[in-house]
């Protein structure tokens, strides 16, 4: 799947993650897709958390060399 937007997190410890994802979305348009990078593996599940909370579609998550990508779709 494609993304619009990515925002590196590799190396950073929560809450960071879901802070910097949630700083992106909010300059984003409705329907767009963020793609978050994080090594923090409470990241797998805050990110779910965060979008179920803010109205945003969580896309699934893959791994990657030294963490995994998670995709965000932003909501309305």
């Amino acid at each position: 799947m494609d993304w619009d937007i990515e925002v590196d997190c590799l190396g950073l410890l929560c809450p960071l993650p879901v802070l910097r994802a949630r700083k992106r979305l909010l300059a984003m348009t409705a329907g767009q897709v963020l793609r978050v990078l994080a090594s923090d593996a409470m990241a797998a599940i805050d990110l779910p958390h965060f979008c179920a909370e803010a109205g945003h579609e969580f896309l699934g998550a893959s791994e990657i060399a030294g963490g995994s990508a998670y995709l965000i779709r932003r909501g309305t």
